[in-house]
Formats: structure tokens, C-alpha cells, sequence
């Protein structure tokens, strides 16, 4: 847990991803969105802290125009979120 707290700490901006090789980062935006709202789901369902799941949130929040994130939140509270958490 102090290892994820210390990366946290120093994290500045969305590390180089490998499944991401372009510069076209929209993917690597809606894949870290995905994968910090399962974590979150995940974690929470199995009453655990989650904040491992913050590294994702960092990443998608580095990465993703606003816009898009708050469109996504808007879907996702409605209930029309195209994406499978």
C-alpha cells in the first residue's frame, strides 16, 4: 500500500501504456475511465478502500478532454453508458 501511495505522490502525468503506442491517446482515455470505475465497483462491493483505484483516475483524468468525462458520468448516472463496468 505504500508503494501505491508513494507512485501517487510523485505521479505527474499519464505514463507510457504499451497497448497505446500512437499518439492518438483516446483509447488509452476510455480504457484507464473503464478500468478506475470496475476497481472502484470491485472494491467497494468487497468493502475495500479503493484507493488503489485512484492510479486509473489520475491516468483518465490526465488524458480525457472534461467534456468527454462528464458526459460519461452524466450516461453513467442515467443509466445509458455504452461501456461495460
Amino acid at each position: 500500500m505504500a508503494e501505491i501511495e508513494e507512485k501517487l505522490k510523485n505521479y505527474r502525468t499519464a505514463p507510457f501504456d504499451a497497448r497505446f503506442p500512437n499518439t492518438n491517446q483516446t483509447r488509452n482515455c476510455y480504457q484507464n475511465y473503464l478500468d478506475f470505475h470496475r476497481c472502484t465497483k470491485s472494491l467497494t462491493n468487497k468493502g475495500l478502500d479503493v484507493a488503489p483505484c485512484e492510479w486509473y483516475r489520475r491516468v483518465y483524468k490526465s488524458l480525457c478532454p472534461i467534456s468527454w468525462v462528464d458526459k460519461w458520468d452524466t450516461q453513467r448516472e442515467e443509466g445509458i453508458f455504452p461501456g461495460r463496468i
